[in-house]
């Protein structure tokens, strides 16, 4: 019996996911494979992302058009992969010594480690937040005792989800420390 090693599939733009599902399922209705393979992975890091004042987590994909799966390769699994699950298109190969065949190519341990240790480090600790403000931009408050006041993004505080902004109140430029939630672009 074969040791079992990472493979890379290579899958259509944004199914990934899908075809991750599909071929769990397929796995799940064959026994012969459900012992074959360990894992079907999608990598992907969470992020909080703030639009409009909202902040929302979502999952941005480490490796955009590839699944990961961990398994003993065999001619039936192989098969399943490159003809029954919709939107995957089979291994990442290399060509054999003749130059005609190609075969599926595990990925190194080391790298398979380095990705799944991303994967773990990513759902321990907090979400990143992406920015969508610049400095110099134009932002309406929206929430606040300065609600409905505009201003002009002066910092970002990334690490603590603040932006200072400089607001015009009577005639006076006032800076002011707002959450990313409490304004919105102009």
């Amino acid at each position: 019996m074969a040791d079992k090693k990472w493979y890379v599939l290579r899958t259509a733009g944004t199914k990934e996911k899908k075809a991750a599902e599909y071929l769990v399922k397929e796995i799940e209705r064959h026994a012969e494979l459900q012992a074959i393979v360990d894992q079907v992975l999608v990598p992907v890091k969470k992020e909080i992302v703030t639009k409009n004042g909202k902040r929302k987590e979502v999952d941005r994909l480490l490796f955009p058009g590839y699944v990961l799966i961990h398994a003993e390769l065999n001619p039936d699994l192989e098969y399943v992969i490159r003809n029954g699950i919709p939107g995957m298109s089979g291994f990442l190969t290399e060509k054999t010594g003749n130059g005609t065949d190609r075969i599926p190519v595990p990925i190194r341990d080391e790298e398979a480690q380095r990705i799944l240790g991303v994967q773990d480090e990513m759902a321990v600790n907090a979400a990143e937040t992406e920015v969508n403000f610049t400095v110099g931009e134009s932002v309406k408050i929206t929430d606040g005792p300065f609600s409905g006041f505009s201003g002009t993004v002066e910092e970002i505080l990334q690490e603590r989800s603040k932006l200072k902004v400089v607001v015009v109140i009577f005639g006076r430029k006032t800076l002011l420390e707002l959450s990313f939630t409490q304004v919105t672009k102009e």
